[in-house]
């Protein structure tokens, strides 16, 4: 996949090793909850809502932190524990205007998430990598998860 992104054009913007953890807001509600998240090259504080499975489905509000530990232990002492850590390995590019990742986790295939500016320029960019429409999704990471006969909510610490 990373060949086809740069024969079509793509940059190579980074390749990064990515750890988080992930607190449910309200326990069992799996339409909300927070990640925090370092990058290598920032730490960031989010809050990400699913309101539905389709592409422009999950919604973020994120705050860059200055230190990973320190969020953390904040983040205990107001009440929220981590329900899972998580590592993945992210390379980035930059395509046609999107920002493409191939994202590689733990006992899963590799994946491509594709951002851009709306719908219509995912599905573009999709396009100019092979994809129809019809094979683009929205899900997030606990269903990628459940394809492969995965429960990501049963594993505490995923690391490589």
């Amino acid at each position: 996949m990373e060949q086809l992104i740069l024969d079509k054009g793509g940059q190579k913007l980074a390749e990064r090793f990515m750890r988080r953890y992930v607190y449910d807001i309200t326990p069992g509600d799996q339409s909300k909850w927070i990640r925090l998240r370092d990058t290598g090259d920032e730490v960031t504080l989010t809050v990400k809502q699913i309101t539905s499975d389709a592409i422009d489905g999950t919604h973020e509000t994120e705050v860059r932190v200055d230190d990973f530990d320190t969020t953390n232990a904040l983040l205990g002492v107001l009440g929220f524990t981590a329900k899972s850590y998580q590592e993945t390995k992210r390379t980035s590019f930059l395509l046609d205007g999107a920002q493409v990742e191939i994202d590689t986790w733990p006992r899963i295939p590799p994946y491509v998430e594709i951002e851009a500016g709306s719908k219509d320029e995912v599905v573009r960019v999709a396009a100019l990598l092979g994809y129809a429409e019809e094979e683009l999704t929205g899900e997030n990471t606990i269903k990628v998860y459940a394809l492969y006969g995965i429960d990501l909510n049963t594993i505490p610490d995923l690391r490589f």
